[in-house]
């Protein structure tokens, strides 16, 4: 998607900032309203540019900085109609920017109430269908994987590390280590429930042969959790934040954190290492994958770290 762009600049700084943004080819719209912004007080600048200069915009932004303080609103427009730049917009990329990816990552995967209970009703649902069989299981599986947030704190790791700020690699290990942990307890606490009542057995979890998929993957399955892996990063850095749902489906980030808890709670701590490993595995795949796939961002693409 195209964007607008609200830029507020002390007033002795907004006449060099329009003069390097008149001279982006991206830049289809450019209106500036004098003293309009109360908060921070200043000039407001409107920028409405296609995505292949959104970064070019956010330079410019980064340079007027060093004058005074800037701040910076972006959001998606659902289309521009210039009919005299129309193979121009025709030619748009499909990028977000760096801001925007790590808003994204960390309104989906910061610790809250909202991200705690989904993670732990997405660990009860897998932690049921690991006793199911066929069509069944397959939808407990496919509904754990969406439910529960677990990809976009992983996806924080490989933006933190290659881009180097710290305190987003800080916040996606403790969104991991805490979602991860509520829902491997939701897990242990469903399939303790479904003992109780007798719904299920050890023996059960035990002989289903999903649940020995996921403690012995073979080579087909890796590799499958690594074109997940590239293809989940790939899309939270091209804006194409709908589709997502194939690679959480095709990792098995949840149903193995499930398994891990099932296992403990079923006193089968071989089934829960084994699931462990499978879980840390894929979790390594997002994290080595995602930081090849941004390092590629930042060489072919971006050329610039992120202003925060």
């Amino acid at each position: 998607m195209h964007r607008t762009i609200e830029i507020t600049v002390p007033p002795t700084t907004t006449n060099s900032l329009i003069s390097e943004l008149e001279k982006l080819e991206g830049v289809v719209g450019l209106s500036v309203h004098r003293g309009s912004s109360v908060l921070p007080p200043g000039d407001v600048v409107i920028v409405h540019a296609l995505n292949r200069d959104t970064d070019e915009v956010l330079s410019a932004v980064e340079s007027a900085r060093q004058l005074g303080p800037v701040s910076v609103v972006t959001a998606e427009v659902a289309s521009i109609i210039d009919p005299e730049r129309k193979e121009l917009i025709d030619r748009d990329v499909d990028e977000a920017v760096w801001e925007e990816a790590e808003t994204g990552l960390r309104h989906q995967g910061r610790v809250t109430a909202n991200f705690l209970t989904l993670m732990a009703l997405g660990g009860a649902i897998g932690a049921a269908g690991l006793v199911l069989e066929s069509s069944a299981q397959s939808i407990a599986f496919v509904a754990a994987s969406i439910i529960a947030p677990g990809f976009e704190p992983l996806a924080k790791l490989p933006l933190g590390l290659t881009l180097r700020n710290w305190a987003v690699v800080r916040r996606g290990l403790y969104s991991v280590s805490v979602g991860y942990s509520v829902l491997m307890i939701a897990a242990a606490a469903m399939f303790g429930f479904l003992r109780l009542t007798d719904t299920t057995t050890v023996q059960a979890l035990l002989e289903n042969s999903e649940v020995h998929k996921i403690a012995h993957p073979t080579l087909i399955e890796y590799a499958i959790s690594a074109c997940a892996a590239a293809a989940g990063v790939t899309m939270i850095m091209a804006f194409r934040r709908s589709v997502i749902a194939g690679p959480l489906l095709a990792l098995v980030l949840i149903p193995a954190a499930a398994a891990v808890g099932a296992g403990l709670a079923a006193g089968e701590v071989g089934l829960a290492l084994d699931a462990l490993q499978r879980l840390l595995v894929d979790a390594m795949l997002v994290v080595v994958l995602g930081a090849i796939v941004i390092a590629l961002k930042q060489r072919t693409v971006h050329h610039r770290k992120p202003m925060v």
